[in-house]
């Protein structure tokens, strides 16, 4: 294989830092209410648990936790930093970026030893693409760490992965935040010059901007209350003033709702995803100059991906596995223990009929010895966090490696030297693959993370607390604030503040210091 060492400058992950929050619902709990079968969520898709934000909690305090710890963790002068890139597809305003948030609550908490003006110079944005957004962040930080002796950047993905109660998304659910720490000469990982990219446009899972007219939100009121007015005779006392005083005189015939659940088909989105790492695997055989039929897997020691939920990978790389067994050439013995041939097309009355036979035929696949040796060695290492976090959008494939490294160091594993293949995917939808190259003090690095630990002090809550979060019915938090950014209040007043989040910081002794957005 071709060397993908080809810049003078080696840039990449020097650290990683996540926040959990501290509640988590058990797959068991949900699926005993929805009636579910749970050994299906969990020996099927390796469900056992899902991270849930308390009331104080969203993307920006997640994000400012994370960031503020790898920060503190690497004594590192605010004024060192040079960019904080987020990936998010959960931003809490549709111009105001999430970044500008959590620069402020980190400038609130240095000030006193750094200055008001610690963060000025700091370049911050956030960047969406769905699940892919953090990574197209660390893309694009990368390349501009390069650029310039002793540049420092951070990187963070920070999502909250919410869907409707009863959907058959529910059970995926996740929320957390992981940080990069991002420069040269990296301790942890160095991310190696090239990258495989596929891009269409699809429809698989999005979040429109979805908006109701004036009369049938009127109607709908009218109909609950059980009320014999109509929806003219209560718009008809609109007088088009041009200052708006309420919600159904704003000068708009229909209102746009904001929802943070998505539209999304679970069938449509698992074949983009195997469509598109399969094509942006093949880019990055060309784009790092490999012969066409070359196993491009065969040096990478682990394979990283976002993980909708933990066993995503292992259901969607049959294929692939296939693929390149054929171009190793040794497909024949992988066939030979699943004692069933191929279908083709033309076997079939139907594209649909096919379509079922060749899945039958990828599940067998996955069933063979071969495979499941190959999940094991490659794979499996980097489910176990997500197993017990969910789905983090933007930050799940840096879970992912997060995992993996822990689970190697804690099996005494050596790594340095080693070949990480990344495999990105975002809805919409694109996938990017790279590689990173594992480095000689990855672990003392890894050493600190302490994810596992970290999770397992988590509080698990019982779902009539999870339903009442959920429906944002309750106002208190759960768990206690300490040491942690929480959001404290956003303005409900009519005023050029209208929506503003006030933010603060809670020492581990309840001393608050309030930090204003």
């Amino acid at each position: 294989m071709r060397s993908t060492a080809n810049s003078k400058v080696s840039v990449g992950i020097d650290d990683m830092a996540a926040y959990i929050p501290k509640l988590y619902l058990p797959i068991e709990t949900l699926a005993e209410k929805r009636q579910l079968e749970y050994a299906k969520l969990n020996k099927g898709l390796g469900l056992a648990a899902m991270s849930f934000p308390d009331v104080h909690e969203d993307v920006a305090t997640m994000a400012a936790n994370a960031i503020l710890d790898l920060i503190l963790r690497n004594g590192l002068n605010p004024g060192s930093i040079g960019r904080i890139y987020i990936g998010t597809e959960s931003a809490v305003d549709g111009s105001k970026p999430m970044a500008s948030y959590v620069l402020d609550m980190l400038t609130q908490y240095f000030s006193p030893q750094y200055g008001p003006d610690c963060f000025l110079n700091c370049d911050v944005v956030d960047m969406t693409f769905a699940c892919i957004g953090a990574v197209d962040a660390l893309h694009n930080t990368l390349d501009w760490v390069r650029g310039g002796k002793g540049r420092i950047g951070i990187v963070a993905g920070s999502d909250v992965a919410k869907y409707e109660m009863g959907s058959g998304g529910e059970y995926t659910q996740g929320a957390g935040s992981v940080a990069m720490l991002v420069r040269q000469n990296p301790r942890l990982i160095a991310i190696d010059d090239f990258w495989g990219v596929a891009a269409r446009s699809v429809h698989d899972f999005f979040k429109p901007l979805r908006t109701v007219s004036k009369e049938e939100l009127v109607e709908e009121v009218l109909r609950l209350s059980g009320s014999a007015l109509t929806a003219e005779d209560v718009l008809g006392r609109l007088n088009g003033a041009l200052e708006a005083q309420g919600v159904l005189d704003s000068q708009e015939n229909r209102i746009t709702l904001h929802k943070e659940t998505p539209v999304f088909d679970g069938p449509y989105s698992n074949l983009c995803y195997q469509n598109r790492i399969w094509e942006a695997l093949r880019h990055y055989a060309e784009e790092a100059g490999l012969e066409p039929d070359a196993p491009v897997t065969d040096d990478w020691r682990r394979l990283i991906f976002h993980l909708p939920y933990a066993y995503q990978a292992r259901r969607m790389f049959p294929e692939i596995f296939m693929i390149e067994s054929q171009h190793r050439g040794d497909w024949a013995e992988v066939e030979k223990e699943m004692d069933m041939a191929r279908p083709h097309v033309s076997e079939f009355e139907s594209e649909r009929a096919y379509n079922k036979a060749y899945g039958e035929y990828l599940r067998a696949v996955s069933k063979t010895s071969r495979y499941r040796n190959f999940v094991r060695e490659k794979i499996e290492k980097g489910e176990r966090a997500s197993s017990v976090v969910g789905n983090l959008y933007t930050s799940s494939i840096l879970l992912s490696l997060m995992s993996t490294l822990e689970a190697d160091l804690s099996e005494g594993r050596e790594l340095a030297g080693a070949t990480f293949g990344f495999f990105s995917y975002g809805s919409g939808s694109k996938s990017k693959v790279f590689t990173g190259t594992i480095q000689p003090g990855w672990q003392e690095v890894a050493g600190r993370f302490q994810l596992m630990a970290g999770l397992a002090e988590r509080q698990a809550i019982d779902y009539d607390t999870y339903e009442s979060i959920h429906r944002g019915r309750r106002q208190k938090s759960v768990a206690a604030i300490s040491g942690e950014f929480y959001l404290a209040d956003v303005c409900a007043e009519r005023s050029v503040r209208e929506g503003a989040r006030t933010y603060r910081w809670r020492e581990a002794a309840s001393k608050a210091v309030e930090l204003r957005a």
